[in-house]
This record gives structure tokens, sequence and C-alpha cells, in this order.
């Protein structure tokens, strides 16, 4: 880990992976490249991991636990240790600027990463930006571990495409409970809890639906005050950035102890839970938030962005590069950056969500 003496000021910065550095959802794409109909499949899975989060909030279930329910499919299929690494070595796609953001925060701060990914995944994403792996908390995954038999592995290429054959599940708005759901979706629910929760934990590959423990929801809180502890800041000296269902628990515990939190192109979720919402195809803004907070902490922060033009830049970031960089990306136009209140934040929750998906694409957009 980085050490707390080698910074002038005692903050830190926390960021999810994908969204806000990378454009990847690696799941939905090793889902895509390796299951039949893996896009179907992984988009109507991660459509059930938000109902168990969030509506049902399913005792010991979590966000983000999408990435154990696919495990048992991706055997089936053939995925192993390497296949995952290779592909996810061949297939990162930073979002623009990322390698200088990155660089420029471990310069200025105890720099870290939080990610629901696989490791295979976030280890070829720190050997591309020079990031340390160390610094990083993770999905553990050893595929190698796990061994099925053929006729198991048959089962579940079966029933993955059963589910395939499912609709996509529509979350009403504001729903607090399954029942306010449409009777098709009541019943794709409940036959995906006969699978996940009945059948599956029979097979083999049961293992890896309660041994995998994806780094998601609560675990991202978690490991913000593990980071917070082991460097002795205070989680209001933290900034957090985020973008999806994952990254509530974090982005709250953040904001709510008077650090800062950053929903970064996010979905409705991140957005509601942060302080600032920032739509950009560029982490140069990143950049400029975590140089002025830094030095002068969410208040600071808070200021450049209820002044977030040339003249609030000039102002408040003292890096001539980055606010050189901010007028080469983006001249005269910059991008939008708003406080989040209760006044604007529907607003934002429609205009980041529909950014969000010219950013990273439809089918990974409107993923939770």
């Amino acid at each position: 880990m980085q050490k707390e003496a080698s910074y002038t000021n005692p903050r830190v910065f926390v960021s999810d992976c994908e969204g806000p550095i990378s454009k990847n959802d690696n799941a939905f794409e090793l889902a895509r490249n390796i299951i039949s109909d893996g896009a179907h499949f992984f988009t109507l899975i991660s459509k059930y991991d938000d109902v168990l989060a969030d509506i049902v909030k399913k005792q010991g279930y979590k966000a983000g636990d999408t990435l154990r329910l696919i495990l048992p499919f991706l055997k089936a299929y053939g995925a192993t240790d390497k296949k995952i690494r290779d592909f996810s070595t061949k297939n990162i796609l930073l979002v623009p600027g990322a390698k200088d953001t990155l660089r420029f925060v471990m310069k200025i701060m105890p720099s870290f990463i939080v990610s629901t990914s696989y490791k295979q995944y976030i280890s070829a994403l720190c050997t591309l930006t020079d990031f340390p792996f160390e610094n990083t908390f993770c999905t553990q995954l050893n595929m190698e571990k796990y061994e099925i038999p053929p006729e198991e592995a048959k089962r579940l290429k079966e029933l993955g495409k059963e589910i395939t054959a499912l609709p996509i599940i529509k979350i009403p708005k504001n729903a607090t409970s399954v029942s306010e759901f449409s009777r098709i979706d009541q019943e794709t629910i409940e036959r995906l809890d006969e699978i996940f929760w009945k059948e599956i934990p029979q097979m083999n590959a049961g293992r890896m639906l309660t041994e995998v423990n994806p780094v998601g929801g609560a675990e991202k809180a978690k490991a913000v005050k593990e980071i917070a502890k082991k460097m002795g800041y205070s989680l209001g000296n933290v900034m957090y950035v985020g973008d999806s269902i994952t990254d509530i628990q974090a982005l709250m515990l953040v904001r709510q102890n008077g650090g800062l939190a950053v929903s970064f192109n996010g979905n409705s979720y991140s957005v509601k839970e942060s302080d600032v919402a920032v739509l950009s195809g560029d982490t140069i803004v990143t950049s400029v938030l975590a140089e002025v907070f830094s030095r002068l902490g969410k208040e600071g922060a808070l200021g450049i962005i209820n002044e977030w033009n040339h003249f609030g830049l000039k102002k408040y970031c003292n890096v001539a590069e980055l606010r050189e960089r901010m007028f080469r990306v983006f001249g005269s136009i910059f991008p939008q950056v708003e406080r989040v209140t209760s006044g604007n934040v529907d607003r934002l929750i429609i205009e980041s969500s529909f950014f969000r998906k010219t950013v990273r694409g439809e089918a990974i957009g409107k993923l939770g």
C-alpha cells in the first residue's frame, strides 16, 4: 500500500473501475463471448440482481453478486482462468484520459481501485495502466478450483437456454415489492429463484455460488473503511468515484461522513447517493476534482463545482497542465458537472443515464 508519509495532505482517492476508468463491463463481455446467447443471459441476470439487492433485499445477497450467479454457466461452457485473463487483456477499453488520471492521482494522494470485477480483469488493467495491483480490491476467482461432471455441464447449458428464453425483467419505478411487478416478470423471478437457490445448489457447481464473494455493495463500503483505517485517515478525507448499484453503499458511506461522493456517468442508483454528478467522455474532470479535493477537501471541491467554468477552473485548480488539458479536450464548452440536490436529482438521473449509454454503449449502459 502507498504510504501516508509520501503525501502532504491526509486525503485519499478511491475509484470503482468499470465506468469511471474503463468502458468495459467485463462480466457481460465474458458471458456474451462464452455463453450461448450470453448478452441476453447476462442482461436478465443483471436485472434479477437488481431485484434481489434493491427490492427483495435478500438476506446474504448484495449488488454485484451477478458475478457469482454466472460462474456455473461460464464453467459449463469451458471458461478457465487463462481464458478469462487472456480475453480481459485483449479487450480492455479505457475511458479517454484514464491512464493519465490514474498516474496523476497517484502522485498527489494515496489511490485505490475498489471493483466488483474478477481479479483477472483488474490484474490486466493494472498492467496496462501501471497501477499497483496491491492497491486494488476485487473479486477473487480461481476457476480451476471447481470441477463439474459432463452431465452437470449439460444440465447447466439446458438451464442457460431456458434462462435466455425468459423476458428481460422490467422494474417498476419506485417499486418496493415484487408484487408490484407484472405477472410475467413475477413468474420470471420465481423461476430464477428456483434455478439459483434450489437446483444449482444441489450441483457441484453450487460451491461457486457460496464460495466466490464479489466485491460489490457492502463489500465496497467495507473496503473503503479498511483503506481509511490502514492509512489513518477519516472517511471525511475520502473521495470516492462510482457509477452503479454496486457503489451505492460506498458512496453513501463517504457522503454521510463528510467525504466527496462522485457519480461518473452513473445510473440512477449512483446519482441518488452522490454529492456530484459528472457527465464526461474524458476522465480529466476526475483529475481536476481530485486535485482540488487533495488540497482543499470537500468544501473546495464543491466550490469549483459551484463555479464550473473557465474562471472557476483558474480559481481553484493549481495545476496548469490540468487546466490546459481541460481546454484542449473540451474547448469553451465544459462537460456537465453538477452538485446533486433534491431539486435536480430526477433530471440528473435521466441525463446521466442517457449520457452513460453514449459513452459505454446501449447494452452495457443500461445495466444496473
